[in-house]
């Protein structure tokens, strides 16, 4: 029998009101793991209500107590570390030591929250007039809710819950359809900590789940990580109805290198960049700016790098790169590999139509590089979120920013270099948000905000950081003059 998950509102688990369920795929077998619900309004309200009525009381729980919820949460998240790994790979398609990595990201994130004592402090001025003081003072704001991604199916949703927890918020999440068995787990987890009923809460679902949330008169803030066309729409649909929002949207990501790079040293991470998780991240490099003469040795040594990449199930530990989340989108990168193809980009190492033996049914596509790519074609432009990496050859550093900078996107960008001064005019001169000198992936911890810039991301404040602190807390003024 599979697994039929359940929503978790109000301290328990229960069945949704959901007249569909929709099947989740290990995507290295296309055998089916479980049948997630599509929630209604009505499951989404629920959940709303049920956090609504807890805030109260949450909120005037004291901030050490609400903090030591986050220390108990990350031991039980130490003692299932390989539970939780091992399904990331089941339902994501990731390596072991990619989903590894992912569920230590993730614990990194309830570390910070748990330091919210010591950042949600305001501040005081005595004396701002004649006998009066001045205070700000940090309150949280009620219900938020965060829709999260396939692609980081355990990491993104902790981006999110603790601190807004910790700080005194109630929450509620929905994750991806796609993925929504590492949340289901990690509910478990959440139950065994007895946090009052309606602090948190889960919700299966897609679109109407979605705009249910963000259209609730309950629910102050949304917090959203995937495409930059959906990220618009959580953006302008939170503005409307007068909520706080966070939305990161997608990315193309450039990695410029310089002649006078360490070759070996920087293709290894190029490696990591673009073919980590089978390309299918919002900080994946996916172009290649070769500068000068660095053209010919880049383009061979990524190319003898690429193609000795062990593709196969994420579960073996040989494995190097797993699989896309479905057959859809591994026709869909194999469809723009062929746009580029027909737009004049040459293939020197093709992907498509991979296979693996003993997983004829999965979902694979090979790293793929691109050669003699130009600015203006799709595949320089548009975000693949696959194993597909694009070689552009320019003449100097003013050119490779000048086509960094042209992009829509402004996620991530990297340069490789020896030269401290071509490294600060490209940080100082690049629009990204997060900019990576010498590093392929340059995703910021925890205790700092998740950059991006231009349509990448919509909104104010970032997520993770002193970011989240300000995102899931208002600023209450208060001025006392006593007689």
């Amino acid at each position: 029998m599979v697994k039929r998950l359940q929503n978790y509102i109000g301290g328990r688990f229960v069945d949704a009101e959901a007249t569909e369920y929709v099947p989740v795929y290990n995507p290295a077998t296309c055998e089916v793991l479980a049948e997630c619900p599509d929630s209604s309004r009505a499951d989404v309200d629920r959940a709303v209500q049920a956090a609504k009525a807890a805030f109260d009381e949450w909120r005037s729980t004291p901030v050490l107590s609400r903090a030591q919820y986050m220390f108990r949460l990350k031991t039980l998240l130490e003692d299932n570390f390989e539970r939780l790994a091992r399904i990331v790979v089941e339902e994501n398609g990731k390596t072991r030591d990619e989903a590894r990595g992912e569920v230590r990201r993730g614990i990194e994130s309830v570390e910070f929250a748990a330091s919210v004592p010591s950042l949600m402090r305001g501040y005081k001025l005595e004396d701002v007039s004649s006998g009066i003081d001045e205070t700000a003072e940090r309150q949280p704001l009620g219900v938020f809710a965060a829709i999260t991604p396939f692609n980081f199916p355990n990491m993104v949703p902790l981006w999110f819950l603790p601190t807004a927890i910790t700080t005194g918020n109630t929450f509620v999440l929905k994750p991806s359809p796609q993925t929504p068995i590492s949340m289901d787990v990690l509910f478990e987890l959440l139950d065994e900590l007895d946090l009052p009923e309606g602090v948190v809460n889960l919700v299966h679902g897609g679109k109407e789940a979605s705009m249910a949330l963000m259209e609730h008169p309950d629910v102050v803030g949304v917090s959203f990580v995937g495409s930059t066309p959906v990220a618009k729409i959580v953006y302008e649909t939170c503005a409307k109805y007068g909520k706080r929002v966070q939305a990161q949207g997608g990315a193309k990501n450039y990695i410029a290198v310089m002649p006078d790079a360490n070759m070996e040293a920087s293709v290894a991470n190029i490696m990591g960049s673009a073919y980590g998780c089978a390309g299918q991240r919002c900080l994946a490099g996916s172009v290649v700016v070769a500068i000068g003469d660095a053209y010919e040795p880049l383009k061979a040594e990524l190319t003898k790098r690429a193609a000795a990449i062990r593709v196969g199930s994420g579960l073996e530990e040989t494995t190097q790169m797993g699989t896309v989340i479905s057959p859809e989108a591994r026709d869909r990168i194999e469809r723009m590999i062929e746009e580029g193809v027909k737009e004049g980009a040459k293939v020197i190492l093709d992907g498509r139509g991979k296979k693996v033996e003993g997983y004829e049914n999965g979902s694979f596509v090979g790293p793929t590089i691109l050669d003699e790519v130009k600015p203006e074609m799709t595949v320089a432009r548009e975000e693949i979120f696959g194993p597909v990496l694009s070689i552009m050859h320019v003449p100097d550093l003013n050119s490779a920013i000048e086509v960094i900078n042209k992009s829509r996107y402004g996620n991530a960008a990297s340069l490789f270099t020896n030269s401290g001064k071509a490294a600060r005019e490209f940080k100082y001169r690049v629009r990204a948000g997060n900019i990576g000198i010498n590093i392929g992936i340059a995703a910021a911890t925890a205790s700092f905000p998740f950059g991006g810039q231009k349509e990448s991301f919509f909104g104010d404040l970032h997520g993770q950081g002193l970011d989240s602190i300000e995102f899931y807390t208002d600023k209450k003024i208060l001025i006392e003059r006593w007689l």
